[in-house]
């Protein structure tokens, strides 16, 4: 063969992986359809694995492994006989979403490098026979029968290895801590703008500017056209141009990283620069970020969606100017050197430090956990609830359809988080604590390994989280007698052992226990501050523009500290790259190729977990698990009652989507405009079919709010 015939094959072979990967895109998203299918299909009363297989041309262990419910009674007793072995914990799983190093609210991801080790004999917080108004961990008992689920079918998380390998992992990284920073941010000069009628925005200056394409080349030479001074942040508040060509690429993500790797003459992708360094692209379906810089000069520039701030529902480019300009104003008030950075997470952690003391027990700062712990809480700290509820455990016709969304939910619980060295808490050594120990233990910033049992006689909502079968998400088991094993914050397991219903059975294996502290009270007291500021200008000023930009500023706001917190979380990174075809030899050997054009090929690679100051996933963790448990039931003392699912009558939940919970008829919860609080945010008169998908959640769910908002409107007039 010769260079000729040999460069000729080699082109055809990139042909061919070509097609490979549009088909691969195809069947991806017909086994996802497949998936769901088979899982709301589960939620019929007589529905049969046996029957489901050959329909889906599935095996009855795969059915069951979409669907544990399925389950025949001879694969369970086998599976209770003849327990499935427990395999190796997996490694680091990598980020989904295509990032170079920007911050995101951390995945639920379901594994972390860790050693198994046999199950030990578990400290039993048995049932008790009625619930009591305080967390009170009964006295030990045995443990209970065998799960009522074959273990197969579960993914399998991570546990703490046995002695002195799992002890080490009880410590902080050598000199690595979250410190006051002894510098001042760099505001950037930005401007805002509207691709699809070409406003633009700067400062106190609108242009109006002809974006035939808005590829970013053609965004960034006529903004710096417009403005020959340069800008270094452009906000896209309407238009999304990364959208443009989403016909010609199966997924909304092959469509955005095309556009953010398209040719740009004259520019090229940025690698950084700064305290806040950000290097290349950051590839998200729909708020994705473009880094580049002057191929000759030191001129750099950002292309930001607005979207990763609030949802701007129309607004003009003008209007959400102001928008962030009142929320700058708002945090000043309480940080003199706040600066409004690209995202609202690089703001939130930015404006954290900022409260780090300087004195006192901290003054040398928050250590970081190990690397072990914190790939632990990465793999079995989820975030929020989302379970769509489907027939026959909610009626085929609903009655209604009410949405109650948790107003500003995550800052009701930051008044307290972990901090000091962890301490491990065995079994063994949970079992022999007297039972005031146990109590004070559960209601302290904890992340615990348990066995849970649900009560033969529950007939309401799952309370806590349990991995999902083959994929990363969470479900939430409420069968009478099903046993499962999971991972949990102090606050669900006391909801699960104290809830108005009937307690739960709780086997505490193992668990991490820290010390109550307050490292994010003083910030989080500074942002409802200027939340509640925000909230009152919009509701009392008279210009309609003003109105809408102090609504968005506090919407704002709420970001700030919504994805500060999952910025805490940490995950493994994962970078994002290209390189030029004619160059598909310098393709990284460990990347997995994630796109490709004629010019370009895309691709990603992990990086592990990097040296970040300021990762704190036991922080996220205890709020995500304070939040779920709120979800459920949360006690208003000024009124003495409670709010939640579990105070809503058995078969009305119908789903649970992070901050709300949607329900088939309304209820009096108290509202005060107050973090947490509990806002009647839609309401749809039935009888209405019963969602069974995502989508047609979301379509009665708007619909529920347009009504209501009509409803109030015609009241109020």
């Amino acid at each position: 063969m010769d260079a000729k015939t040999y460069n000729a094959e080699l082109a055809e072979l990139r042909v061919l992986r070509d097609g490979i990967r549009k088909a691969q895109a195809a069947l991806e998203k017909l086994e996802t359809d497949r998936a769901r299918k088979i899982t709301a299909l589960a939620g019929y009363e007589k529905a049969k694995a046996e029957r489901i297989a050959p329909a889906a041309g599935l095996s009855l262990a795969d059915i069951v492994a979409i669907a544990p419910i399925l389950a025949p009674d001879r694969l369970t007793a086998t599976a209770q006989e003849n327990p499935a072995p427990t395999p190796p914990s997996p490694g680091p799983a990598h980020a989904t979403a295509l990032e170079g190093t920007e911050d995101r609210p951390a995945p639920t991801g379901p594994s972390a490098p860790a050693m198994t080790r046999p199950t030990p004999q578990p400290a039993v917080i048995p049932e008790r026979p009625a619930p009591t108004s305080a967390t009170s961990p009964a006295e030990l008992a045995a443990p209970p029968a065998a799960p009522s689920v074959p273990t197969a079918a579960l993914r399998t998380l991570p546990d703490i290895p046995e002695g002195h390998d799992g002890d080490r992992w009880f410590a902080h990284t050598a000199n690595l801590a979250s410190t006051h920073p002894n510098f001042t941010q760099q505001a950037r000069s930005t401007v805002f703008l509207d691709t699809h009628t070409g406003v633009l925005v700067y400062r106190d200056q609108t242009f109006r500017i002809d974006l035939p394409t808005a590829s970013a080349a053609e965004i960034l030479n006529t903004v710096f056209h417009v403005l020959p001074g340069g800008v270094e942040r452009i906000y896209i508040t309407a238009g999304a141009p990364w959208h443009r060509q989403a016909d010609q690429h199966p997924f909304l993500k092959d469509t955005v990283a095309a556009w953010l790797n398209a040719p740009t003459p004259g520019w090229r992708t940025d690698t950084g620069r700064g305290r806040d360094r950000m290097a290349g692209h950051f590839v998200h379906p729909r708020n994705p970020v473009g880094r580049y810089q002057r191929e000759h000069g030191e001129q750099h520039v950002e292309i930001r969606s607005a979207g990763e701030w609030f949802d701007a529902d129309g607004a003009e480019p003008a209007v959400i100017r102001d928008a962030f300009v009142l929320l700058w104003k708002a945090l000043r008030r309480h940080w003199p050197d706040a600066v409004l950075m690209g995202s609202p997470s690089q703001t939130g952690r930015d404006l954290w430090t900022r409260t780090i003391p300087t004195k006192g027990q901290y003054a040398d700062g928050y250590p970081v956990l190990s690397e072990e712990l914190r790939s632990l809480f990465h793999a079995t700290a989820g975030q929020g609830r989302t379970e769509l509820i489907t027939p026959p455990r909610v009626p085929a016709q609903l009655p209604a359809l009410v949405e109650y969304d948790r107003t500003f939910a995550y800052a009701k619980h930051t008044w307290k988080a972990g901090v000091g060295t962890p301490r491990r808490i065995t079994a063994t050594r949970f079992a022999a604590w007297s039972e005031r120990e146990q109590t004070k233990a559960l209601f302290a910033c904890g992340h615990w390994h348990v066995r849970v049992t649900v009560p033969e006689t529950w007939d309401h909502v799952g309370m806590l989280p349990a991995p999902a079968p083959g994929d990363r998400a969470w479900h939430y088991p409420a069968t009478p007698g099903t046993t499962f094993t999971t991972w949990a914050g102090g606050p669900e397991i006391h909801t699960a052992l104290s809830n108005p219903r009937s307690p739960w059975k709780i086997e505490i294996l193992d668990g991490i226990l820290f010390d109550d502290g307050k490292p994010l009270d003083d910030w989080s007291k500074k942002l409802k501050e200027a939340w509640s500021s925000l909230t009152a200008q919009a509701d009392l000023n008279g210009d309609p523009d003003q109105r809408t930009a102090a609504h968005l500023a506090a919407r704002a706001v709420r970001a700030v500290l919504l994805y500060g917190i999952g910025a805490f979380a940490q995950r493994p990174r994962t970078v994002t790259g290209t390189t030029p075809r004619t160059a598909e030899r310098d393709v990284p050997t460990d990347a997995e190729i994630i796109g490709f054009d004629d010019q370009t090929i895309t691709w990603q690679r992990p990086t592990g977990f990097t040296r970040d100051p300021n990762a704190h996933p036991e922080w996220a963790a205890h709020i995500w698990s304070s939040a779920r448990a709120a979800l459920l039931s949360q006690r208003h003392r000024d009124d003495n009652t409670y709010a939640g699912a579990l105070h809503a009558p058995p078969g009305s939940v119908v789903a649970f989507r992070t901050d709300a919970v949607y329900l088939t008829q309304p209820q009096a919860w108290p509202y005060h405009g107050q973090p947490g609080d509990y806002l009647n945010k839609g309401h749809l008169t039935g009888p209405l079919t019963a969602p069974t998908t995502e989508d047609e959640l979301l379509t009665l769910r708007d619909k529920g709010r347009t009504t209501l908002q009509t409803t109030s409107n015609n009241e109020g007039s």
